[in-house]
């Protein structure tokens, strides 16, 4: 494992604004940089109560210009929300004020409902134009060229790195077939990792971009001082995830004690097993989990992300991770 890095989704907690999310995000992005994070990438998500990183390129330029080293990117821009000249402006743009730290991963979902995909882009085409969308999107972060009659200014010469995300195999054929790095979201959608995995490193084709296949996993993390209270904390994402399924998302909830007595049994199985790609306890608990899963999938990079009712609690849960994953790194270079 080269890097660990962090996916914040700017949560919205009861009690709070949108307002105080987003100067959390820019405190939990200073903290993940004095830590050793090597990427801090904000998620796009429409029409959702608890979520503030709507505008994911201007949340992101906000924490790139509050921090000094750390990449900041997108995990990721939902690409059929958007024309790929608009997203290469948009990085290109950022990639110009803040050079050598910008990503950008893409994925294919819409991130939100129809109703809402409309709003977003209200000529919906019935065709799937997403590969053609990539490379379009690449050519604009191109060297200049004078054949192009539609240049991407600020964009072009910039080489914004672009990554594919997905939770299913086509992101993984895809990323494979164009050279790309890839990254799965485990964190929520798990069934598919190592298949998808597979696919990815036995059929990749090197790229301008990439000469071998590079992988990032998701993980979702919920650390505290003990066992204890770490479950506790993460009762919020629990419930949250539950509204989510059950057509009433809503702000980040506070913790319970007993979360299985909020959530619908069947509800709750379904919950675990999509958080399942996960380590929640205390520093040795959180350590064990992180490195079964690391022995398991072999990640090139393994991003962690968590959702926490309470801001500090949440520093914390970063700290104990950052403490985690870089015992593992040594362990793994004494070897």
């Amino acid at each position: 494992m080269q890097h660990f890095s962090l996916l914040d989704l700017s949560p919205i907690a009861e009690g709070e604004t949108a307002a105080e999310a987003l100067a959390h995000t820019v405190d939990l992005a200073t903290e993940a940089e004095r830590l050793g994070y090597h990427r801090y990438w904000l998620a796009e998500h429409h029409n959702m109560p608890g979520i503030a990183s709507a505008a994911t390129a201007v949340v992101i330029g906000h924490v790139a210009a509050a921090t000094k080293s750390i990449r900041v990117g997108a995990g990721g821009i939902m690409l059929p929300n958007h024309a790929p000249l608009v997203i290469a402006e948009q990085f290109g743009t950022l990639a110009t004020l803040f050079p050598d730290r910008i990503d950008l991963g893409i994925g294919r979902a819409p991130g939100g409902d129809m109703a809402t995909a409309r709003a977003l882009r209200r000529h919906l085409a019935p065709e799937d134009s997403f590969p053609q969308d990539v490379q379009e999107l690449i050519a604009y972060f191109d060297t200049a060229s004078n054949k192009l009659s539609v240049r991407a200014i600020p964009g072009e010469g910039t080489h914004v790195p672009v990554w594919v995300l997905g939770s299913s195999l086509y992101g993984a054929q895809l990323a494979a077939y164009l050279g790309l790095p890839y990254a799965f979201a485990s964190h929520f959608a798990p069934a598919m990792l190592e298949q998808a995995l597979a696919i990815y490193r036995s059929t990749f084709r090197p790229s301008t971009q990439l000469s071998k296949p590079h992988v990032m996993i998701a993980v979702g993390v919920c650390a505290a001082d003990t066992d204890e209270e770490a479950r506790y904390l993460r009762s919020s994402q629990l419930i949250a995830f539950a509204r989510l399924r059950t057509g009433n998302p809503g702000k980040l909830p506070r913790p319970v004690h007993d979360a299985d007595l909020e959530i619908p049994a069947p509800v709750l199985a379904q919950v675990e097993q999509a958080l399942s790609c996960s380590a929640t306890g205390s520093l040795r608990t959180v350590e064990d989990g992180l490195a079964h899963l690391i022995a398991k999938y072999q990640p090139d990079e393994l991003m962690v992300t968590g959702m926490i009712h309470d801001h500090a609690a949440r520093v914390r849960s970063i700290e104990i991770a950052a403490q985690a994953l870089s015992r593992l790194q040594e362990k793994s270079a004494a070897a």
